[in-house]
């Protein structure tokens, strides 16, 4: 059984349908890589798994089950086993980074604080923050705020890890410490699915890529054979681009 599978998936803002008919599949474990030319749906597909964008139609099953968008509780319940997290840190900013991170778990899911600040600590320190528990957003750098926002998101133990552009933000410098970040939670096993414009890092890292275009799955394949022999002539145009770049 997959973990994951998008079937027909349909989604539009407003009249302007932006997934037509996207279909996927992930197996636990795997690192999903989300690549394609600007608006071709990458971050769509993120967004409507959450429910932030309620699916046209079409299906999403997580275990075989599945998740009616259409129905608040269940929509609850998907909340609690996906997280996001944007490119944009969205971090309390007054709040510290340990409260930041415990915040939800505490308020939300109303865990032990004792238990749940632990934890944090234990997700900080492999982010590499443990000497910015007490510090607040604006001491942090970009790259800093990001691990934080990364942090939070396994906070709430997810099934599976969402990150859409999570190094768009930052300086050339900084990405390198949030793509360690993701390194290390690819070798803890975390089902990911990653929207990304590092190509370098997508090729280390993902199990899978899939090339979106027009809202559609146009290739689907390990990272070495899709940058190296892409089978589409669509495929072809877009890696020959990007490797010249």
């Amino acid at each position: 059984m997959q973990h994951l599978e998008i079937v027909d998936l349909c989604a539009a803002y407003g009249n302007k349908m932006v997934l037509n008919n996207f279909s996927m599949s992930v197996e636990k474990g795997e690192i999903i890589s989300l690549i394609g030319p600007s608006g071709s749906g990458k971050s769509t597909v993120l967004r409507t798994l959450v429910g932030l964008l309620t699916p046209k139609s079409g299906k999403v099953l997580l275990n075989g089950e599945p998740i009616n968008y259409k129905n608040k509780k269940s929509l609850r319940e998907i909340r609690e086993r996906f997280a996001i997290v944007f490119q944009q840190y969205n971090l309390f900013q007054n709040m510290s980074v340990l409260q930041n991170v415990t915040v939800g778990p505490i308020k939300v899911k109303k865990r032990n604080r004792r238990e749940v600040e632990e934890e944090a600590k234990a997700l900080l320190a492999k982010v590499g923050l443990s000497d910015k528990l007490k510090a607040y957003p604006d001491e942090l750098s970009g790259g800093q705020q990001q691990r934080v926002a990364i942090a939070r998101a396994l906070a709430l133990h997810p099934e599976i890890l969402l990150l859409d552009e999570v190094t768009a933000a930052l300086d050339p410098e900084l990405v390198k410490e949030v793509l360690d970040a993701v390194r290390l939670l690819a070798k803890d096993g975390m089902t990911m699915i990653i929207v990304s414009h590092e190509m370098g890092f997508v090729r280390e890292v993902a199990s899978k890529v899939v090339l979106l275009d027009g809202g559609q799955a146009i290739e689907c394949s390990g990272p070495k054979e899709l940058f190296d022999n892409p089978k589409t002539q669509r495929a072809q145009d877009f890696v020959s681009k990007i490797l010249r770049h």
